[in-house]
């Protein structure tokens, strides 16, 4: 008999069949059984971990059952979930979801539950999608385009600008000192303009995680992604990967269309993604690679080091978000980012409200601090 079969076993019928707690449980296989716990426990009282109607906490469920059990059985527990945790009446009655905080925790919920969802349902969680997404851009979309249009006008310069083109607060302080007394005015030498209009000064590629555990950063990404397609200067690339990659670049003129298209999933293969939006790079020195994901590599990890190494050198400012959104320091692979630090690519997580302020820095080209 194998030595794991008790482990499994006490997996199968739960931790109350070993009161004595005679098979201690692997940390990994402890929270194996704390998922299977709040779905299969048919005593509520005693619980370990039940998901209640904490839309945070449901979001963590799925990720995590995610994490660990293979995509068939990941299908099957999401169908349980559906009828067992009740969610199917979540999702079916309106006014219930109207008593639900309406989030992006909310938001990722649904997204992760899409490939189930009832049709009928599915209505009522764009309702709901389209609610959160709106919200999100009221409050993030002008702090972006200020923060990026500021930033490209400082750091793109035309050196020989026509009439509208001149920035004349910056030619003025380029010339005061051909200040002219007697006509009580600047006589400039030099013109300071700003870049032309219609050119696309900077590439921005947005490549995301959509791993389970990465739904609120695919969210805030997705709203952000859409902001930033608005503006001319910009030429932004949406792309998500988990084992698969996919380009959403085509659904960034609505935000809401976009997490549609998103499949929450298992697995990452980020050398696969890198790989991918290399082929998308026609200008590296002006271009921003944006990489949201928790290090964590199920594909080949070597590989995806020399990939980002290779970007680099070619001058692709690559910057890795470890998370984009408000829920507390996330839990990454340190190991993969020493080794992309030791190649000066930039690890740390990041609010959604310090986003702006990170892609200013990143197109004038200044250092980003962890």
């Amino acid at each position: 008999m194998s030595s794991s079969t008790p482990t499994r076993w006490k997996l199968v019928l739960g931790s109350a069949a070993d009161a004595a707690d005679a098979v201690p449980l692997p940390p990994d296989y402890g929270r194996m059984d704390d998922v299977l716990t709040a779905l299969y426990d048919g005593d509520k009282s005693e619980r370990k971990a039940g998901l209640g109607g904490s839309a945070p906490r449901v979001s963590r469920w799925l990720g995590d059952i995610r994490e660990y059990f293979p995509t068939e059985v990941v299908a099957v527990m999401q169908q349980d979930a559906m009828t067992r945790l009740g969610l199917n009446q979540l999702l079916l009655e309106p006014e219930i979801l109207r008593t639900v905080q309406a989030d992006v925790h909310l938001v990722g919920t649904l997204m992760s539950l899409s490939r189930v969802m009832p049709q009928k349902a599915k209505a009522t969680a764009r309702e709901v999608i389209t609610k959160v997404v709106r919200e999100l851009e009221k409050k993030l979309a002008n702090p972006l385009r200020q923060a990026v249009q500021g930033a490209l006008s400082r750091a793109v310069r035309n050196p020989r600008p026509r009439y509208h083109e001149i920035d004349w607060g910056a030619t003025i302080r380029a010339n005061l000192k051909h200040y002219q007394a007697a006509h009580k005015t600047v006589i400039p030498e030099r013109l300071v303009g700003f870049g032309r209009r219609g050119q696309a000064l900077k590439e921005i590629v947005l490549c995301v995680d959509q791993s389970g555990s990465m739904a609120s950063s695919v969210v805030y990404a997705g709203v952000f992604g859409a902001v930033l397609a608005s503006l001319k200067a910009v030429k932004t690339h949406m792309v998500v990967f988990d084992t698969a990659v996919v380009n959403l670049s085509e659904n960034l003129h609505d935000p809401v269309d976009l997490l549609f298209g998103v499949q929450l999933g298992g697995g990452t293969d980020i050398n696969l993604a890198l790989t991918y939006c290399q082929q998308l790079i026609s200008r590296p020195t002006d271009t921003i690679l944006v990489l949201i994901t928790d290090l964590y590599e199920g594909g080949n990890e070597k590989e995806m080091i020399k990939r980002a190494a290779a970007l680099k050198a070619a001058g692709v400012n690559v910057v890795v978000l470890l998370a984009l959104s408000d829920d507390g320091a996330p839990s990454f692979d340190r190991r993969v980012a020493e080794q992309l630090a030791a190649l000066g690519i930039p690890s740390f997580a990041c609010t959604p409200a310090k986003f702006p302020e990170l892609m200013a820095k990143a197109i004038q080209g200044q250092k980003l601090e962890v």
